[in-house]
């Protein structure tokens, strides 16, 4: 078997298997319908007015610089299981990773990002 055949039978089985698990799941499910289920929020409070309103873009800006951080720490926990060989270009990369990233910080904090308003 070729491996653009391999690939043809893999995609396929896989294709048919998420169709199949939610045929599955909707024949499954128990399926009770009332109004209050299909509120968006179901805490039993009505909600009032529309949900169509603006945010501050600080919210953002935090939620942004959370997610940058958070990554840094995703990247840095595999080269900190692998550090000893990686070598000193391993450890300069990360250096130059790290000062990027400080270097971000650096211009959020100086932009005010950081401040709660």
């Amino acid at each position: 078997m070729t491996n653009s055949a391999l690939f043809l039978v893999v995609l396929i089985t896989a294709i048919f298997m998420v169709i199949a698990a939610l045929v599955i799941a909707k024949l499954l499910a128990p399926n009770s319908s009332s109004p209050h289920k299909r509120d968006p929020y179901e805490c039993g409070i009505p909600t009032r007015g529309t949900s169509w309103i603006q945010f501050r873009v600080g919210y953002y800006l935090f939620a942004l610089l959370y997610l940058i951080f958070d990554v840094e720490t995703v990247l840095l926990f595999p080269w900190a299981v692998g550090m000893r060989d990686n070598g000193a270009q391993g450890l300069i990369c990360v250096l130059f990773f790290l000062i990027i990233l400080a270097l971000g910080l650096a211009y959020a904090w100086k932009k005010g990002a950081l401040k709660w308003k």
